[in-house]
């Protein structure tokens, strides 16, 4: 609905609809520092609150009833609270939540893991997808002997030190705040999906032993990247000797059973994953070529990489991730996800163009993105999940750099007044996000996008 002169400005109408939200921020902004546990978690003039999720739907502290489009920050793409996930977590709840021991269902997870994923000649797991890109590149270090490696900006591998470099805009700083110049220094950053520019660092710099990306494109997406370019970077690591690493923390599970790296037919030397590994709850895993992970293993004449860590294989992620992987296994989950995100794409771009609207939606897979204040050339529509349009030529600053939040927040304030939790200006499906749950998400982009027309942000 427009905007008109009797209708409060959105803040006003959000602030008054989601109030036990803010009472709720009024307290946590006593106790975290910016009131929340994440940094996505921040927004304007506060965050949404929940009190449970089933499927696609999630539902906040005052009743209302969301499609959510965080899913789990990428983790839940069987939808929230799957019945046999939840079954599997409850039974080993009850046997036990840590034994400080070996279990039968690491086995399990590690071999489901090996039977899907191309590159997992042996899996180590963690405790989270920022552990696992930790030991990937301290393994890399071990196997090379060269203590430099080469990312792209944009692409996010967690938030350890050795890997915030270029992370996010500006992608030309080679500082970054609390991480000493000596760690940072040993990041080469290039821009995406530019193999010319590849060649050249690796050229240029001897001490560069690994290549690290996110196979799908940086922040999963936002610049995609597609198979020529991953096979182009596959020869040129060959070539000059360097390990390729694919961070498949969101794409792992998600792309396909087996990743991006089963879906184009390139095979990385490592492979970091999370999140839907297991099944939602806290777990990561390294895998990769054998002789690689072989330097976590005591060896005469070798040195070994030292790899505690409490919550490694902890018995309930791991019920959570091999009731998930054998779902996984099937292909259903990826490709109902997939479906969902194409259609959504398609349907938003239609709606776009019906309304003459300055917006456009992008992206491959089950991840789909929107840009506002687009006049550029129009998509068609995509038939397959790598075929669609992307603006901007690809331009990483263009796609991913710095945002006016207060268009970003003003959407996401009116997408949930209309029944809707949109990350920013993009979002993830799920198997659970049927037509119906898609049709009413297009019905809620239309009445936002209104109402942030309305009060002159785009």
């Amino acid at each position: 609905m427009l905007t008109t002169a009797t209708t409060p400005p959105l803040a006003e109408r959000y602030t008054a609809e989601f109030t036990g939200s803010k009472a709720r921020f009024e307290h946590a902004k006593r106790v975290f520092p910016t009131g929340v546990t994440h940094d996505t978690r921040m927004m304007d003039p506060f965050p949404v609150y929940v009190t449970h999720a089933k499927g696609a739907y999630k539902w906040d502290v005052d009743g209302h009833q969301l499609v959510d489009y965080f899913v789990g920050h990428g983790s839940h793409i069987l939808g929230h609270c799957p019945d046999d996930v939840v079954t599997a977590v409850q039974e080993q709840m009850g046997k036990g939540t840590h034994p400080g021991a070996c279990h039968d269902l690491e086995i399990e997870w590690g071999q489901l893991v090996q039977k899907l994923v191309p590159s997992a000649e042996r899996v180590r797991f963690t405790g989270s997808g920022t552990e696992a890109t930790l030991m990937a590149l301290r393994l890399a270090r071990l196997f090379t002997g060269k203590p430099k490696f080469l990312r792209f900006q944009g692409h996010f591998h967690g938030w350890h030190d050795y890997v915030t470099v270029s992370a996010d805009p500006p992608y030309d700083a080679t500082t970054v705040p609390g991480v000493p110049d000596a760690v940072a220094g040993q990041c080469v950053a290039v821009p995406p999906n530019d193999l010319n520019a590849v060649e050249a660092a690796l050229k240029a710099d001897p001490q560069i032993g690994a290549v690290i990306l996110e196979p799908t494109g940086g922040h999963w997406g936002a610049v995609p990247i597609r198979g020529a370019f991953l096979k182009g970077l596959r020869d040129l690591c060959t070539k000059h000797d360097k390990l390729l690493i694919f961070d498949e923390v969101i794409s792992g599970f998600r792309v396909s059973p087996g990743g991006a790296q089963a879906h184009y037919g390139v095979t990385p030397d490592l492979t970091t994953m999370a999140k839907i590994l297991a099944g939602g709850l806290p777990g990561g895993c390294c895998a990769g070529r054998a002789d690689v992970l072989a330097y976590i293993e005591p060896r005469p004449g070798k040195p070994k990489m030292k790899h505690p860590g409490t919550y490694n294989a902890n018995p309930l992620s791991a019920a959570a991730g091999v009731a998930t992987l054998r779902r996984i296994a099937t292909g259903d989950p990826c490709r109902l996800a997939n479906e969902a995100g194409r259609t959504l794409r398609n349907e938003l771009n239609a709606l776009f163009e019906s309304r003459n609207w300055p917006w456009v939606a992008y992206g491959d897979f089950s991840m789909v993105r929107v840009v506002p204040n687009y006049t550029g050339e129009r998509p068609r529509p995509a038939t397959g999940d790598t075929d669609g349009f992307v603006p901007f030529g690809g331009d990483v600053n263009a796609l991913d750099g710095p945002k006016d939040m207060k268009l970003v927040f003003a959407l996401r304030q009116a997408m949930l007044l209309n029944g809707v939790d949109w990350w920013g200006l993009a979002g993830m499906t799920s198997c659970a996000h049927t037509p119906d749950v898609v049709n009413a998400t297009v019905r809620a982009f239309e009445a936002s996008v209104e109402s942030v027309t309305a009060e002159g942000l785009v």
